[in-house]
């Protein structure tokens, strides 16, 4: 099993970033996928997640507004990204876990199942 992330780099502030989570390995239909992110000294902190079927999406107050989660099949998920600040500075982890229907704050903890290698954005000021 493999998450692959991609689709980090650097831009200015103001600007966007997509990044994509790629899964292989087996089929993730029914697992949330989601989005944390960590700075060097700092805790990996929740950034965005998806439910399985992708009707039920999740932000962390700090970037609600700006990114959008999409779950473009069962094994890709996306986060657009807007209006960066240098704040969302961060090496950005995919994750993917089995999360029940009455289990919401199970999207917010970092202790997915499995978890991709990371993408780098930087955003400078």
């Amino acid at each position: 099993v493999q998450l692959q992330a991609s689709g980090g780099g650097l831009v200015q502030a103001g600007g966007s970033l997509r990044l994509s989570c790629a899964a292989s390995g087996r089929s993730f239909s029914s697992y949330a996928m989601g989005w944390f992110r960590q700075t060097p000294g700092k805790e990996r902190e929740f950034v965005s997640a998806i439910n399985w079927s992708g009707d039920s999406t999740y932000y962390a107050d700090s970037v609600k507004g700006r990114f959008t989660i999409s779950r473009h099949n069962a094994n890709t998920v996306y986060l657009q990204m807007n209006v960066l600040k240098p704040e969302d500075t961060a090496v950005y982890y995919c994750a993917a876990s089995l999360i029940g229907p009455y289990s919401t704050r199970d999207y917010y903890q970092p202790q997915y199942d499995y978890w991709g290698q990371g993408t780098l954005v930087t955003v400078s000021s």
